[in-house]
């Protein structure tokens, strides 16, 4: 399968600016390590909801031993490949527009089966937690997409340049974390994937979620419209602002990526300072609408990710667009550019 139909009219051009900012996995671990204090007063019946609440795919089992070697830091802080664990953790966080269920149909996703990856950001977290890097994939990057495995135990075709959010459509999230371990070289630890309604809930279980914009915003697609200025958003809102690219700027995936990062660090702050009595509810919407491998997909296993991040701060967090140009084949595409994306890549094995 090569050259079908994939989702999108972006353009872009070269993004060097890297931020200093507190990315999403931060977001995740401070809510899930609020939980301790929810456990320490609630009872079974509330862990076992929660637990119950997280879905979780078999990555692993899926794509099996073909995969980029996990690195290992030697004694003389020298780095060699291993298949053993390690402390460092690469983690791909996808947002996806899931078509699946009333809420994300009116929230978006369409009335057609499927979904897309809205979203895609690889973390990359130190072995002893003390720095993160936060790498954005433009989902309109051409690529080569790899054979995935389905779970009719058939395989997809290999596909050449087509777009980066197809993988997540045409394999769902096997294909997803394939895709990037085939472009990148780096091994994919985890994946935590949030849905439309999920990341709503979310941001209403938090009281709203307050942002400054630049510009004004007037998408009809998202159905945003905003003056520039700060705003406090409910989750409809945030949603659309964070789909928000044809209302800003070039229209490119770029100005989108960075309205997402200027979201993610508000609701950063807002999630750091969670009062006791939305402490259930932002606890049950985290939960209900992550789906993870299965190496995070129970409470215990994320609030001790919670935990190891507690540490981070904004000055220890890097988030940066993987670089980009405009595709040679298409106007409307980019492609990563070298050798920069491949440096930044090798700084994460």
């Amino acid at each position: 399968m090569t050259g079908e139909d994939e989702h999108g009219d972006d353009n872009g051009e070269t993004d060097r600016h890297i931020r200093r900012r507190s990315g999403p996995l931060k977001a995740v671990g401070f809510a899930v390590a609020g939980l301790l204090a929810l456990g320490a007063a609630g009872t079974g019946w509330v862990y076992w909801h929660l637990n119950d609440n997280i879905k979780s795919v078999d990555i692993d089992s899926a794509l099996g031993d073909d995969r980029p070697a996990k690195s290992m830091t030697t004694p003389d802080g020298s780095v060699s490949a291993s298949p053993l664990p390690t402390e460092a953790l690469n983690i791909l966080v996808l947002g996806s527009d899931s078509r699946e269920g009333e809420e994300n149909q009116k929230l978006g996703g369409g009335d057609s089966g499927g979904a897309r990856s809205d979203t895609a950001m690889v973390v990359h977290l130190d072995a002893g937690r003390t720095e993160a890097t936060v790498v954005s994939i433009p989902r309109d990057t051409l690529v080569t997409r790899p054979s995935c495995p389905l779970s009719s135990g058939e395989s997809t075709e290999e596909a050449y340049g087509v777009m980066f959010n197809s993988a997540y459509a045409v394999g769902g999230p096997a294909c997803a974390v394939k895709t990037v371990e085939s472009m990148t070289n780096v091994r994919m630890d985890h994946y935590i994937e949030i849905d439309f309604s999920g990341f709503a809930k979310l941001v209403d279980a938090l009281g709203g979620v307050t942002v400054t914009t630049d510009e004004d915003i007037d998408d009809e697609d998202s159905h945003l419209t905003l003056a520039a200025g700060t705003h406090h958003l409910d989750g409809e809102q945030a949603l659309a602002l964070a789909r928000t690219r044809h209302g800003i700027g070039d229209g490119s995936d770029l100005g989108r990526i960075s309205l997402q990062q200027t979201l993610v660090k508000a609701l950063l702050d807002q999630l750091s300072d969670i009062s006791p009595t939305r402490l259930y509810s932002v606890a049950d919407a985290v939960t209900a609408s992550l789906t993870t491998d299965t190496g995070l997909d129970s409470l215990t296993e994320l609030i001790s990710l919670g935990q190891s991040l507690k540490g981070l701060s904004a000055d220890d967090t890097t988030t940066v667009t993987m670089p980009v140009v405009t595709a040679p084949s298409n106007a409307n595409r980019v492609v990563a550019e070298e050798p920069e994306a491949g440096e930044l890549w090798e700084s994460l094995r």
